[in-house]
């Protein structure tokens, strides 16, 4: 698995803002979409792509184009919602397919409870969108079901990280073509299973439904 924790200080600023409790929603609801755009930058370093011959107003060039099957974008609902501006800003072209996650409150294990993928994912990659990997297991769920649906190579786009989710993800891919890349990896979780520092309930954050 390969993890890149991306290093720019324009991301650093827009986390910074991002994690303090006063920043309302609407900055936080843009600041998001900028920082992921950033991110996918980094994270479609690996896109597949396939050389074409163009014409400009002054000779006949080689250049590349994205590869067919195009790919596909996945927010984990709700909060993966607020990250697929920035995403698809930078990649138009991609199809956007979406996953609903629930945890049962008795196994405290996660399950998709809604999905809107293409029917055949063979030979796909597919980007995930999740704004915080904590335990793992939501963002494991979601990558496990995009490799079930054959997948080939799955990215996840977090906006932060604890090590603990990182390190439940690593363990369990059995070595499938999985890369996750970050805004920040944090300290550690809490006794909460929040991420320490953090930036609280990305949802909530996103939405304005915090109390």
């Amino acid at each position: 698995m390969r993890v890149h924790v991306a290093d720019h200080p324009l991301i650093t600023h827009k986390l910074t803002v991002l994690r303090d409790k006063t920043t309302p929603s609407a900055t936080f609801r843009n600041l998001t979409e900028e920082l992921v755009t950033l991110l996918a930058y980094e994270a479609t370093r690996g896109v597949r792509t396939n050389t074409v011959e163009i014409e400009t107003p002054v000779a006949v060039t080689t250049g590349l184009a994205i590869s067919d099957p195009k790919p596909l974008v996945v927010p984990i609902l709700r909060a993966g919602l607020g990250m697929l501006d920035g995403m698809v800003k930078l990649l138009p072209s991609a199809e956007v397919g979406f996953l609903g996650m629930v945890r049962d409150e008795t196994t405290l294990e996660p399950s998709v409870y809604a999905e809107r993928l293409p029917d055949d994912l063979s030979n796909r990659q597919c980007f995930v969108l999740d704004p915080m990997l904590a335990t793992g297991g939501s963002l494991l769920a979601a990558i496990e079901y995009l490799f079930d649906r054959g997948a080939v190579d799955v990215t996840a786009i977090c906006l932060l990280a604890a090590p603990e989710g990182v390190a439940a993800i690593e363990r369990a891919i059995d070595g499938r073509n999985v890369s996750i890349v970050l805004g920040a990896l944090d300290e550690r979780l809490n006794e909460h299973g929040y991420i320490v520092p953090g930036l609280g309930d990305a949802g909530d954050r996103l939405y304005g439904t915090v109390s």
